[in-house]
């Protein structure tokens, strides 16, 4: 078998990438599972996939690894996998291929007919064997992947297409995964041939020169766009956009009308496509016309839901398109070096029907390259009884690790580089974002998918400003790191059999909120450890978690229920106290007391002077205590720390803040409680009377400010009371997840 020189080095690396981020070193499966999740990361790098999840079982005659499911529930993937585990190159036989998709086949099918109520509910397969039952009458598309650290031949595996669903086959080995990291690309490039295979069509190029692109503008016939997604799915949609097939909102449930009731309008209304691509050859006809034949690297950069729409009204409405034409703009990059400049930004400036955030353009957002260089030259305090420090290495883009380590030109060399930056403190913007929104009290979020989580990640930073990152933000990253980390492992070890992803973040996210964020991130930095009084509290609240979240109300998916905020909300609400020797490791927020004037409840005469009254309720001592615990905990942004200590001065003055300043004040107010900081009892009183008495009538008012102090509270507090019971009453009757 003749391979590149450089695939037997990638075997090796890919290899102790697996064993140093399995968490359990004994267990076969444990690293067949991660080996699983690693290959899925790189795929979703490539745009193969979309927010895959790890899910493994196997049973005689069947066997799955994992999973990924489109939006709308039409379109799965399915994953099994063939590892070895020895990092040599090894031959997987044609028999071994055949009885894999036999077993992933028969999972699915096995699924349909529903094998859900053959397994044990508290287990991720049962989610997803219950999920696929439930889509079995909306599935149009099944695409199944086998995953191998082996070599295996490339024969061709005929796909399924029956009336309901196309099944397509698809492997990837180590061999075309290597092909796919050393190639420089993030994906294999699409080749598309018009003429021969997919129906060609005219185009008018652009006038004049220029010397970065050149542009063509066409009109294409709608089954010629639903043939390309038919064959190539997702892999026809630029890289950092994700589309995803669904059909929501009034914008594209007038896409399926228009396409399904009047196609010959679908011109007229739709803004079209905007595509880009490396290559393509051009023909001029006898006419004098030019026609499109043939294009490579075709990616639809805008238009996502356009496709989808078409896609989805030929699949599940039989629509008849060939009426149906779309405008499409096509750009042509002369420089292949321009290519991960000039596409994203393509796509984040076309005017298309549903706005594409910023934050999905993000390898080089400035934060991300700072970080990057922090990580390259911050060194790691020693662990305890080493002398050696070491790096955590931050990969702002896939496979820039491997790439580092392979320009060292001695394996020496490469030790050394290995020695500096341990493959095991290797962590990737998905971690990142992990580490983080978990820290932030999001779990519901984090079980969403990494895909996903990330997008959120990037969308709240957008919102901080221009946020760098410093010394003390990446050591106390770290510090965050080490937490999710070492609880895989403790959550591992309590062998709960199953939702390990989902109780490690809602366990870490419990642990900040009841906390309050004080969790000493600087001791744990300076370590690189955790403390046996963290590991206890770890393991004791993993437990709750764990009995929460797998008793969903209405006896719900598990994995679904995760995703949801309520889950978050019921599991907070639930009167749970972390150990009192915990207390002791926190940052502490003592602050001197002082004096606080108060100031009378007026009647407001309009919203904003209810909102600077409302502000004007917070004592001096509330504002300082929350600058000082977002100060030790790093919990705010700069500017935010600093607002709330001028609040508590002017507060300790008596003196009324402006519009501006109230506006921000209460979206502090919000953070910190969302983040577990406790509110003082008489500040949290003032702040119930006022959006109370706001509820009154002018003369239950005038009755309230005679009455007495202490009958003043007891009407506060029954009046509470009688709140938290309708609502109660209304959830009981109304709720839905």
């Amino acid at each position: 078998m003749s391979l590149d020189s450089g695939i037997e080095e990638f075997a090796k690396v890919y290899q102790q990438d697996i064993i140093s981020q399995s968490q359990v070193e004994d267990e076969e499966y444990f690293r067949e599972d991660k080996f699983t999740e690693i290959m899925m990361e790189d795929l979703c790098e490539a745009d193969e996939i979309d927010n895959p999840f790890v899910c493994s079982h196997r049973s005689r005659g069947i066997k799955v690894n994992g999973y990924a499911i489109s939006e709308n529930e039409s379109c799965i993937d399915l994953f099994v996998s063939i590892f070895y585990g020895d990092g040599s190159l090894t031959s997987v036989p044609k028999s071994e291929v055949t009885t894999a998709f036999k077993r992933i086949y028969n999972f699915f099918t096995r699924c349909l007919e529903g094998y859900y109520r053959d397994l044990e509910e508290a287990s991720d397969v049962f989610d997803l064997a219950s999920t696929i039952y439930d889509m079995k009458d909306n599935l149009i598309n099944v695409r199944l992947f086998l995953l191998t650290d082996g070599i295996t031949k490339k024969d061709l595996i005929n796909d399924e297409i029956s009336e309901d669903m196309t099944i397509s086959y698809h492997i990837w080995d180590l061999e075309r995964l290597y092909r796919l990291k050393s190639s420089g690309n993030k994906r294999e490039a699409i080749e598309i041939d018009f003429e021969n295979d997919f129906g060609d069509f005219r185009c008018l190029p652009m006038a004049g020169s220029n010397p970065v692109y050149k542009t063509y503008l066409a009109i294409m016939p709608g089954d010629v766009l639903f043939k390309l997604y038919d064959k190539f799915g997702p892999r026809l949609l630029e890289r950092n956009v994700r589309s995803f097939l669904q059909v929501r909102g009034n914008i594209n449930k007038g896409i399926r009308d228009t396409i399904i009731k009047e196609p010959y309008m679908f011109l007229a209304y739709n803004n079209g496509l905007s595509v880009t691509a490396k290559e393509l050859k051009v023909k001029k006809s006898s006419g004098g016309d030019y026609i499109i034949k043939w294009a490579k690297d075709f990616q639809i950069v805008n238009g996502g839901q356009t496709t989808a729409s078409i896609y989805n009204a030929v699949k599940k409405n039989n629509a008849d398109i060939s009426d149906v034409l779309i405008p499409l703009k096509l750009t042509v990059l002369k420089e292949p070096e321009h290519l991960n400049f000039i596409v994203p930004r393509i796509s984040e400036y076309a005017n298309s029907q549903n706005k594409v955030s910023v934050a999905d353009f993000s390898s080089n957002h400035p934060f991300h390259v700072k970080l990057e260089e922090l990580s390259r030259t911050i060194w790691a305090p020693a662990k305890h009884g080493m002398q050696a420090q070491t790096r955590w290495y931050y990969e702002r883009a896939r496979g820039q690790y491997l790439d580092e380590k392979g320009r060292e030109n001695t394996d020496s060399r490469k030790k050394a580089f290995e020695a500096r930056n341990p493959n095991k403190q290797k962590f990737t913007k998905t971690d990142l974002a992990k580490f983080e929104n978990t820290w932030n009290q999001l779990p519901h979020i984090v079980s969403r998918g990494s895909e996903k989580n990330f997008k959120d990640f990037m969308a709240r930073l957008k919102e901080r400003g221009d946020f760098q990152p410093d010394n003390l933000y990446f050591e106390h990253l770290i510090a965050k790191a080490i937490l999710f980390r070492e609880t895989e492992k403790i959550v591992e070890k309590q062998k709960y059999g199953g939702y390990r992803a989902n109780i490690v973040t809602y366990t870490l996210s419990l642990i900040s909120y009841k906390t309050e964020q004080r969790i000493n991130l600087d001791e744990i930095w300076r370590q690189q450890a955790l403390t046996p009084i963290m590991i206890d509290t770890i393991t004791m609240i993993s437990r709750y978690v764990h009995q929460h979240i797998t008793n969903p109300p209405d006896g719900k998916n598990v994995t679904e229920w995760c995703k949801k905020e309520q889950c978050w909300k019921e599991l907070i609400k639930a009167n749970l106290n972390i150990p009192i020797e915990i207390q002791k490791e926190l940052v502490k927020t003592d602050v001197r007391s002082r004096n606080r004037v108060d100031k009378g409840i007026g009647s407001p005469d309009s919203e904003e002077r209810k909102l600077i009254s409302e502000i004007m309720l917070v004592s001096s001592e509330t504002w300082i205590n929350i600058s000082i615990w977002a100060k030790q905990t790093g919990s705010l942004q700069l500017w935010q720390r600093r607002l709330a200590y001028s609040m508590g001065t002017l507060a300790n003055k008596g003196q009324e803040p402006t519009l501006k300043q109230s506006i921000q004040a209460r979206k502090i107010l919000e953070e910190t409680k969302r983040l577990g900081f406790k509110i003082k009892d008489e500040d949290k009183f003032r702040l119930e009377e006022d959006r109370i008495l706001n509820r009154l009538s002018s003369g239950d008012r005038e009755k309230y400010i005679q009455l007495p102090d202490e009958i003043k509270v007891e009407f506060i507090k029954k009046y509470l009371r009688q709140e938290k019971i309708d609502e109660y009453n209304y959830n009981k009757s109304h709720r839905q997840y």
